[in-house]
């Protein structure tokens, strides 16, 4: 996979070669009648963190809030019971997964895939770990503490299955752009031949999203935030006439506070990028992307007095989206102009 600056990166599970010599019985999943052989009813994909190849989804669930307790270190004992020295209470959308994957994909496997994909896609790891010695004294007494202790159980947030078995695997991780950040829990265990006959790994993903604050225009100092830690930023409050390259009086302001951010960094050169979503046709967008940001170019270097030399204009059309085009909420999110560091 490769990061490009111009592209919020969505996490893909990672194909490696497969490991030898496990054993596996497929009919064992694929026949039999206690599981589902097809994603459950009115389920979809998380944007951020596509499935483990050939998964089926067996549970899917939202809350639009609630609150949730995330682990970042070993369960230890402490005063008398048990618990993790450090975890993080949360408060935001949740939405619990639950994903079944035939049992020649064991646990160690689909745990290395979730982690480097996870790597690779700028989620920042905040815990992981693997059996016993990392996850702490008992992998099993984990998962009773998660999933029950803390009161994350099928009582609250519902499952398929109880996420016990054998092999158990966890990833705690963080996600932040300009709108939210994102959290994931991530279990892993295999179930072996129970008494329902079922042999099977299982993912139970949470999902936990919490809007950031809304800081209104961009400012000079959250672009040079941006642009340090991503090397792009987006120009929050630059507004178009709809379906033109016509920038609204509205955007003034905006445009004002990015013109001292350039002046502040006037010996650096940029892009200015236009984004648009997929309505429409492909050539109609990259021709409305680019006009928009030669709009953005000539009002800075014409109305603020910034170096043409210092700005180029690009448009990327619907190329680059920062979530799916599906929704409207992403739709909205993916018509934007941002500014690119060369």
């Amino acid at each position: 996979m490769i990061r490009s600056k111009l592209t919020v990166v969505v996490l893909l599970t990672v194909c490696l070669v497969a490991i030898p010599g496990i054993p596996a019985d497929r009919n064992l999943y694929e026949n039999n009648e206690w599981i589902a052989h097809r994603d459950i009813a009115s389920s979809r994909n998380y944007p951020l963190i596509s499935r483990f190849s050939d998964s089926i989804i067996q549970y899917y669930k939202t809350f639009k809030w609630d609150k949730y307790t995330l682990p970042t270190s070993p369960l230890v004992s402490m005063d008398g019971s048990k618990t993790w020295k450090k975890k993080l209470a949360l408060a935001g959308k949740i939405t619990r997964f639950q994903y079944s994957v035939s049992s020649d994909n064991n646990s160690p496997f689909v745990y290395t895939n979730y982690l480097t994909a996870l790597k690779k896609a700028d989620w920042k790891i905040l815990f992981n770990g693997m059996g016993n010695n990392e996850l702490g004294n008992d992998s099993n007494e984990w998962c009773f503490y998660f999933y029950g202790n803390e009161g994350l159980n099928q009582e609250r947030f519902g499952s398929a299955f109880g996420p016990r078995g054998d092999n158990h695997g966890y990833i705690a991780a963080e996600y932040q752009d300009e709108d939210q950040t994102v959290y994931a829990a991530i279990y892993i265990t295999e179930f072996k031949n129970d008494s329902k006959g079922l042999a099977f790994t299982l993912i139970t993903q949470d999902t936990i999203e919490i809007q950031n604050p809304k800081t209104g225009l961009v400012t000079a100092k959250l672009m040079t935030d941006k642009i340090r830690s991503k090397g792009h930023a987006a120009l929050d409050g630059v507004y178009f006439e709809t379906g033109k390259a016509t920038l609204k009086e509205t955007s003034k302001a905006a445009l004002m506070n990015i013109a001292s951010f350039l002046k502040a960094n006037s010996t650096k050169t940029f892009y200015v990028v236009g984004h648009t979503d997929n309505t429409g046709t492909f050539d109609r967008n990259m021709e409305l992307s680019l006009n928009r940001a030669i709009a953005v170019r000539k009002a800075l270097t014409q109305q603020f007095q910034i170096q043409p030399g210092q700005l180029k204009a690009q448009g990327v059309g619907p190329l680059a989206p920062v979530l799916s085009n599906s929704t409207d909420e992403g739709r909205a999110r993916n018509r934007r102009v941002e500014i690119v560091e060369q």
